[in-house]
């Protein structure tokens, strides 16, 4: 069974597939020189890898961060437009609504729970 944290970078993978697999290799060497977040440690600094992924693109990370929500979601079983209803969350709730969820999954389907500020 994977670990949150293995299903997290699966996803951040995913979403920086998107850019191209050179790109993607070039944020991760960008992100551990300029920020000193290795892809590992992303996990566990979802604060500081939010920062620098909205130094890095601007308004467009909020592309980025979308493209990584959707392949997180879909990998533990949740449909991601399924919370545009629930206006305001923000990229690091969403990671740790999934989070929550994810070490809940059990009760996952039935009880949802949504984690913000």
């Amino acid at each position: 069974m994977m670990s949150f944290e293995e299903v997290l970078l699966e996803a951040i993978d995913d979403g920086f597939s998107w850019l191209g697999e050179s790109e993607k290799q070039s944020i991760y060497c960008y992100l551990e020189k300029k920020y000193r977040i290795s892809k590992q440690d992303i996990p566990y600094r979802i604060d500081d890898f939010t920062y620098a992924l909205e130094s890095i693109f601007g308004v467009g990370a909020k592309l980025v961060e979308i493209r990584i929500m959707k392949r997180l979601f879909s990998k533990i079983g949740k449909s991601f437009p399924d919370f545009d209803a629930q206006k305001g969350l923000e990229f690091i709730e969403y990671i740790k609504t999934a989070r929550v969820n994810w070490n809940r999954r059990g009760y996952f389907k039935k009880n949802f729970v949504y984690v913000s500020h």
